[in-house]
């Protein structure tokens, strides 16, 4: 990843009658990196997405890619990137091998360099051996990885992934995860779009989260985990006549109300130090404890911080 930029949105705004569906958006993506970005069902994700991807024109705001302004340079700007949405328009009665190669030409390849472009993507995404089977044989990760395949045939250097997994089970997920990280060494850029937290927590360098069309927050998946999720730490006291004692350092220390459950103190707190502190409380109070558990918080909890009851 370099500092260079791939994509720059500047307080892009979308109008539909009365209703923003995008408001004020600004953001970068850089080169060689995997922005994922997240919202709620309804937060503006898609209507972003198509007027990054020129299928829909901005009522306010510009976005360039490498550079080229989208409006004014609409055909430089698409010519840079591919778009890969949940299913590509592929034609179910022909074979992987038939529809790659009709892509291929349809991007203004020859026919011998269509026949090896072919040949390179049912190799690179594991297609080889169905290659000739129809589209309608094909599981639903063999199907994904040529709808991945499709948008590749131009080797673009920008990739918009539209929640690429979805549907799919775990392992043919992880597998998709693998061709993606292997897609940025190979130098692209990804902007992916997902409804698995985790899927962005494992791939994205950065993260945007939008809801009711604004830019929520913008970071790390680290960064947004600590800065608006809460760690837990969970233990058993041995003596039940003390519990509610801990308990009670607990929540001065760790400023948050504990939940007991039989012998077992769970309570929530933002940073270690206060969690520290708390134990060594207990220790000085020669409460003895055992089972200590300190849990991060998850990118699902800073969604949920972030996201929940905004207007």
């Amino acid at each position: 990843m370099n500092d260079n930029i791939a994509i720059k949105v500047d307080h892009l705004s979308k109008t539909f009658t009365n209703q923003k569906a995008v408001d004020n958006v600004s953001f970068t993506v850089k080169e060689g990196e995997i922005f994922g970005l997240l919202g709620p069902n309804g937060a503006g994700k898609t209507t972003l997405l198509r007027m990054i991807t020129t299928l829909l024109k901005p009522t306010d705001g510009t976005v360039t890619v490498f550079g080229h302004d989208i409006e004014k340079d609409d055909k430089l700007a698409r010519s840079t990137f591919g778009v890969t949405g949940q299913y590509a328009s592929v034609d179910e009665d022909l074979s992987a091998k038939e529809n790659l190669m009709i892509f291929s030409r349809l991007n203004g390849f020859s026919k011998k360099s269509s026949l090896a472009r072919t040949d390179e993507l049912l190799k690179e995404f594991s297609l080889e051996n169905s290659a000739d089977k129809s589209i309608k044989e094909f599981s639903g990760g063999m199907r994904r990885r040529l709808d991945l395949a499709i948008s590749l045939i131009t080797r673009p250097a920008l990739i918009f992934l539209d929640e690429p997994t979805t549907g799919l089970d775990p392992r043919t997920r992880s597998q998709m995860w693998d061709t993606i990280r292997s897609l940025v060494k190979q130098g692209s850029t990804i902007f992916l779009t997902t409804q698995y937290l985790e899927e962005a927590d494992k791939l994205a360098n950065r993260v945007a989260v939008i809801d009711h069309g604004k830019l929520i927050k913008i970071g790390t998946p680290d960064q947004l985990k600590h800065d608006t999720g809460e760690s837990t730490l969970s233990l058993k006291v041995l003596d039940d006549n003390s519990i509610h004692q801990a308990a009670e350092i607990l929540q001065i220390e760790l400023n948050s109300k504990p939940q007991i459950i039989n012998n077992t103190i769970i309570v929530k707190f933002k940073n270690s130090e206060q969690a520290i502190k708390g134990l060594f409380q207990l220790k000085n109070s020669k409460i003895n404890i055992s089972d200590l558990i300190i849990q991060e918080p998850s990118l699902d909890d800073a969604f949920m911080a972030l996201t929940v009851g905004k207007n």
